[in-house]
């Protein structure tokens, strides 16, 4: 792996200086890389609403870029909504995107003037109609296609077409308004027939409900699950952005619905490098044909995206000379604070304690995954740069 292909040398070279002499563990957030993401996608997908999903990095230092850069936002919890609100994000930017949600975060969404929401069962519609009288919803459908994400979504959200069709129905007896269809086909998604698939699904939702109930969506929310760039290779966002399209004039037309987007990843993964220390190096015995090398950072202070490997970063360090396959482990007292075992990096015999290693591409879901107060360990520190 070469940094070039993940930080220009001008970014790696402001990130580097900014670094030394810091306590690891911590990241590093280049702004001016978010920037960058959010121009590019807004180019390649000019017709769309961009509305960041909060949880991806939730810091105010992100949260105000986006805002004047004039992004939307779709949050997870009350919590969130309440930032964006002292942040003075107006509500109207703001969609509620979690199926799973109290009546009583549901009013107070309402209370601040959110008129947005996804459901995809009756028991949450019903709430939505008695907290947030006459708001719009999207119904958020299952999609297929996870097996090609590298942090795919799991049923836990969305349901079935013939269930979304009811669940919009409803919702107009129930003085709502029907207002679009939603999917997320997998965070990191790496096969971009995925929203082919989805889209085509939506096209059959929107015709039978205009042909047998007379009701005429207006909007597809397609959610997130373009790529960062992590170990493992993908197309550029631009191929993207040419095979949607041509995907939704083929169901649609040229006079497709309004489309959202809710990239969180994307926009701000790349923009992130932590910073490490290696604490330990050892064998297992005199034969063992690979070192563990232990850092300072892991599941439980933000990696755990590589639960089961699933998010490979990008690692580097000064070191030189030649290397050898490792397993890297994380500083806790627990054994599942393993982030490589199977896949095996390659780093330097002369790696030794105290030597840093930089996890690329760390900007998204790092912080926001991070444990309070495991093993007595802080949440990853963070700072920001432009």
């Amino acid at each position: 792996m070469k940094k070039e292909n993940y930080m220009s040398p001008e970014d790696w070279s402001l990130v580097k200086s900014f670094s030394e002499e810091r306590e690891t563990p911590f990241l590093v957030v280049n702004l001016n890389i978010i920037k960058k993401r959010y121009q590019e996608l807004i180019n390649s997908f000019p017709y769309a609403k961009v509305h960041y999903a909060v949880k991806a990095n939730p810091a105010d230092e992100v949260l105000l870029l986006l805002k004047e850069l004039g992004s939307n936002f779709d949050v997870a919890s009350v919590y969130e909504l309440r930032k964006l609100l002292r942040l003075g994000v107006d509500p109207s930017r703001i969609s509620y995107g979690n199926t799973i949600k109290k009546a009583a975060d549901i009013r107070e969404h309402y209370e601040a003037g959110v008129r947005l929401y996804v459901t995809d069962s009756e028991a949450d519609l019903r709430n939505i109609a008695k907290a947030a009288p006459n708001s719009k919803i999207f119904v958020r459908i299952l999609t297929e296609g996870m097996e090609t994400a590298d942090w795919p979504l799991s049923r836990k959200f969305g349901c079935q077409t013939d269930m979304a069709a009811d669940l919009i129905v409803l919702a107009k007896k129930l003085g709502l308004e029907p207002y679009g269809i939603s999917f997320h086909v997998g965070s990191q998604q790496r096969d971009i027939s995925a929203w082919d698939a989805a889209i085509s699904k939506v096209r059959y939702i929107f015709s039978w409900l205009e042909d047998e109930e007379d009701i005429k969506l207006k909007m597809i929310n397609m959610g997130g699950g373009f790529p960062a760039n992590y170990v493992s290779r993908t197309n550029e966002l631009s191929v993207y952005a040419e095979e949607i399209t041509r995907y939704l004039i083929e169901d649609f037309g040229d006079d497709h619905p309004e489309i959202i987007l809710e990239p969180g990843r994307s926009l701000v993964a790349d923009s992130g490098v932590i910073v490490s220390e290696v604490v330990l190096v050892s064998r297992k015995s005199r034969t063992s044909l690979n070192r563990w090398v232990y850092t300072d950072v892991g599941k439980f202070n933000g990696l755990i995206e590589t639960l089961e490997e699933s998010i490979k970063f990008p690692i580097f360090t000064d070191r030189r000379g030649e290397v050898e396959e490792c397993i890297i482990a994380g500083p806790t007292c627990d054994s599942q604070d393993i982030m490589y075992e199977d896949h095996k990096y390659e780093l330097p015999l002369t790696l030794t304690i105290g030597d840093r290693l930089y996890w690329f591409s760390t900007g998204a879901y790092t912080t926001s995954y991070c444990s309070v107060e495991f093993n007595g360990f802080p949440p990853l520190k963070s700072y920001f740069i432009q």
